[in-house]
Formats: C-alpha cells, sequence, structure tokens
C-alpha cells in the first residue's frame, strides 16, 4: 500500500466508491485550485483503498491547524491500518505546511474512528457541541 495526494480529477474520481455522494465536477475543480485543500489516496495495485480529507484553517490570532474533513476506508481493507497510516499522512503533510495542530469531530460512540485517531497520536477526545446550519439549495 502507499498513500499518494490527489491531484488530478480522475485520481479524485478513483476514490468515487469511498465517497457519502456523487462526486460534482465543479466542487472538483475548486477543491484541486486550492492549494489549503488535500485529499490524500491509499492505493493498493491499481485500487483506491482509502482516502483522507484535511483543509487547512487559518485564524489571525492562531495560525494554521488542519481539520481532517473526511476519513474513508474500504470495507474489505478495514483493520489493516490504512485509516491509521491516513491519518498519520496527513499529521505529517500538516507539520510539513507549518500547521500548529490538527483536529477531527466525530460521534462520541464512533469506537472504530476514535480508536484510529488515538493510534495515529491523537490525545484523548474532549466533550464538544456541534452546532450546525443547512442552506437552502
Amino acid at each position: 500500500m502507499w498513500i499518494d495526494e490527489a491531484t488530478t480529477p480522475e485520481q479524485v474520481a478513483s476514490a468515487a466508491h469511498l465517497y457519502d455522494d456523487a462526486v460534482h465536477a465543479d466542487a472538483v475543480e475548486r477543491f484541486l485550485a486550492d492549494p489549503t485543500h488535500h485529499l490524500l489516496l491509499a492505493r493498493e495495485g491499481d485500487e483506491t483503498v482509502g482516502f483522507v480529507s484535511g483543509v487547512e484553517t487559518t485564524h489571525p490570532d492562531k495560525g494554521t491547524e488542519m481539520f481532517l474533513y473526511e476519513l474513508a476506508v474500504d470495507d474489505d481493507h478495514r483493520r489493516r491500518g490504512v485509516g491509521t497510516a491516513l491519518v498519520r499522512a496527513l499529521a505529517e503533510l500538516a507539520q510539513e505546511r507549518g500547521c500548529y495542530g490538527m483536529w477531527v469531530l466525530t460521534e462520541a460512540d464512533n469506537e472504530a474512528a476514535l480508536a484510529t485517531y488515538r493510534a495515529a497520536g491523537a490525545e484523548p477526545a474532549t466533550p464538544a457541541v456541534m452546532p450546525t446550519w443547512t442552506f437552502p439549495g
């Protein structure tokens, strides 16, 4: 297995079976054009078996940190360290890009995700509340 950063629409599409929804060409173009958006792909042979996406966020009084947006691993490749390797690769990329830290949100009962994040070096989870907004369209 190896991990590459997606730089082309074809690479993004190779993980289509792992996304929650269908890929939108305009969103792919916008994602790839932004140097603060990252999509790392775990590949085995010609197959994409997992991905992690991250977004660098910068605040005037804090600097830049990496937000781990989404992690997915193909069912047949789970419990083999793919997710942990992807999270570690994103953390390494964040450090290379000068981020002071990395964070992720997940549900408190998502034991698989929490175990993966811990295995990749995350500190213990803290309680959080996540208000959300949904806009029409």
